[in-house]
């Protein structure tokens, strides 16, 4: 089975980054390769720069993560 990737994320209640604010998940994809991830990334990242609570990652489909 082929590698998917997501990026996740969103506007958080303060810069701990541990609550999301209701409404403001973001789940994007999925991508065939991590450079699509990352581009994807790149574009919400700087779309979200002016919000300093607003944070998104990369994911693998399937790994773990805490």
């Amino acid at each position: 089975m082929p590698e998917r990737y997501w990026v996740i994320g969103g506007e958080y209640e303060s810069t701990a980054f541990d609550k999301l604010v209701d409404g403001t998940e973001r789940i994007l994809g999925p991508y065939r390769n991590q450079d699509a991830a990352k581009q994807a990334w790149e574009d919400i990242a700087v779309a979200t720069r002016s919000i300093c609570t607003a944070r998104f990652t990369i994911v693998r489909e399937g790994s773990a993560f805490a």
